[in-house]
């Protein structure tokens, strides 16, 4: 059960750090206040971590915003392993999550009936 709350821990930790990081990517594919990170899920090694995406826009922003971060994977990661002291920087795979655009677009549709 240990094992869990620590990586729960490093985790959150890693989602808070990352969302500083692409603040501060210079890519213009990155409309920083388009571009939040849902959550970011790290496996037990700390060899790997999912970081879900939400991107505000069409699909060519989205598609962009995604590119981009894959482009700068190898900065991101350099990045998180100098603000996180840990034995392994996870190697980070990005993943489109659309659950705040489906949230916005279910509050619509609520307040309109």
């Amino acid at each position: 059960m240990g094992a869990y709350n620590r990586i729960d821990r490093i985790s959150e930790e890693v989602k808070k750090e990352l969302s500083f990081v692409i603040r501060d990517l210079k890519d213009p594919r990155l409309k920083t206040n388009m571009v939040s990170v849902v959550n970011v899920s790290v496996t037990k090694d700390l060899r790997f971590a999912k970081a879900y995406i939400s991107v505000l826009g069409d699909d060519s922003a989205k598609k962009g915003a995604i590119d981009a971060l894959k482009g700068a994977a190898g900065f991101i990661r350099k990045e998180i392993g100098h603000r996180i002291d840990l034995r392994y920087t996870p190697e980070f795979n990005f993943v489109l999550d659309d659950s705040i655009e489906y949230g916005s677009h279910i509050s619509e549709v609520l307040k309109n009936l």
